[in-house]
């Protein structure tokens, strides 16, 4: 149940804040990394590591979650407003289905491990050293935090490179940035 609030948050938060053109904004980074520390604090309650495989599960979900963050973000082009300076993002269709996708995933695995495979996936536990649900509730929460968390970083470098590229007024790159972070 954690892993599907966590996620249902995760996907909430940042399709509210990334679908259509969006401003890219430092307050718009620190609400992801915020929402991040507020999902583990609540959601996060154990490490294990009793079970041979337990940390390669979740080190594997931090893995998905990096790859899937990186596709995120090239499907959420950046570009500096030609008039004001401003950046923006721009999300789309391609985008929203790799959030809702995953996200379905995470909540479909979850729907089969207690109704159409909770057999087999003690079998497999069993067998390949996995001590229980807090391991793969982790490693799919560590997948949502990592994809956001890279999303996140992805952005951080669209907007230090369009913020050192020349816009043409005349102005060198560090002053056009200092222009667009203070609203100039």
């Amino acid at each position: 149940m954690a892993a599907l609030i966590a996620s249902g948050t995760i996907l909430t938060i940042v399709l509210a804040t990334d679908l259509g053109r969006r401003r890219i904004t430092t307050l718009r980074m620190l609400r992801s990394i915020i929402a991040v520390a507020v999902v583990v604090a609540i959601f996060v309650h154990s490490f294990p590591t009793v079970g041979d495989n337990d940390v390669s599960l979740q080190l594997v979900g931090v893995g998905v979650g990096v790859i899937c963050g990186l596709i995120a973000g090239v499907l959420l082009p950046a570009h500096k407003d030609a008039t004001s300076g401003e950046l923006y993002t721009i999300g789309g269709i391609g985008y929203a289905l790799v959030w809702i996708v995953l996200s379905s995933a995470r909540v479909i695995f979850v729907y089969g491990a207690e109704h159409w495979y909770p057999v087999g996936l003690i079998k497999f536990s069993i067998d390949y050293g996995i001590s229980g649900q807090d391991t793969y509730s982790n490693a799919f929460i560590f997948m949502a935090l990592a994809m956001v968390l890279t999303r996140t970083a992805v952005l951080l470098a669209k907007m230090r490179k369009l913020r050192t590229q020349d816009d043409g007024s005349g102005r060198l790159p560090r002053q056009a940035a200092d222009r667009v972070s203070t609203g100039a």
